[in-house]
């Protein structure tokens, strides 16, 4: 579940989300809520609802990376991803991963001189309108784990996106594959990304949402079912800080 919520939902969000059933809870510096969420693990750990090696919490570290980065280099990157690894070594994190990275990026670390750990995971918008499929196969291919976020095409900020572009949770096949399974559009396009093999981000922060999303395991979809959502890729972005 991804945590980038309103600070006063936050933390019953996140209680919420574990009692349900999720273990894998997405947060960052930038959302400024993460007094909240850890108050929430260590109340769901107290009551006995978890332990804390079942919880896989993400945090990220910000903008070091940005396209506008004078200083992103091969050699910036390397650097970098040197001091990740010494927080591995340190015990600070259990694992190492990045954000919003291409093929040419993550080839950067993995011919790193003296690689000790490569990326776990890669975080990237991903959605049926925007599947990744040649990232994913590469991902694949090193054993990195595609993450997915946007995976609603949900993001809509009249700020940065044209909101003339299409609404993906009103496409007509996913509305049609939804009806189809009795299930929601939603859960149509995140039992897709699970098939796939994508760990999927789901932004919720009511009750009823967050336990519509848990429901993605209860039905599967057929490789023609598949192939149907396959079609839709228009490599159309709905995040404007991402390209």
């Amino acid at each position: 579940v991804q945590i980038s919520v309103p600070k006063s939902k936050c933390e019953e969000a996140v209680k919420v989300a574990i009692e349900v059933g999720y273990r894998y809870i997405d947060g960052a510096y930038l959302y400024e809520n993460e007094e909240e969420v850890g108050r929430a693990i260590r109340e769901k750990i107290a009551d006995g609802t978890v332990k804390r090696e079942d919880i896989f919490y993400t945090g990220k570290v910000s903008g070091f990376c940005s396209k506008s980065h004078h200083l992103f280099s091969c050699f910036f990157l390397c650097c970098f991803w040197a001091a990740m690894e010494a927080c591995k070594d340190a015990g600070l994190v259990k694992s190492i991963g990045v954000s919003n990275f291409n093929r040419r990026q993550l080839e950067m670390i993995l011919n790193k001189p003296g690689l000790k750990y490569k990326p776990v995971c890669n975080q990237v918008e991903c959605h049926p309108y925007l599947n990744q499929r040649k990232l994913l196969e590469f991902c694949k291919s090193k054993n990195i784990v595609l993450v997915a976020f946007s995976a609603l095409g949900s993001h809509r900020d009249e700020r940065w996106v044209d909101q003339s572009t299409p609404l993906l949770l009103e496409d007509p096949i996913l509305n049609a594959l939804a009806k189809k399974y009795n299930r929601s559009p939603a859960l149509v396009a995140l039992r897709y990304q699970l098939q796939r093999g994508v760990v999927v981000l789901a932004k919720s922060f009511t009750r009823e949402h967050i336990e519509d999303n848990f429901k993605v395991f209860d039905f599967q979809l057929t490789e023609e079912d598949m192939k149907a959502i396959d079609s839709l890729n228009q490599n159309l972005r709905y995040d404007p800080y991402q390209g």
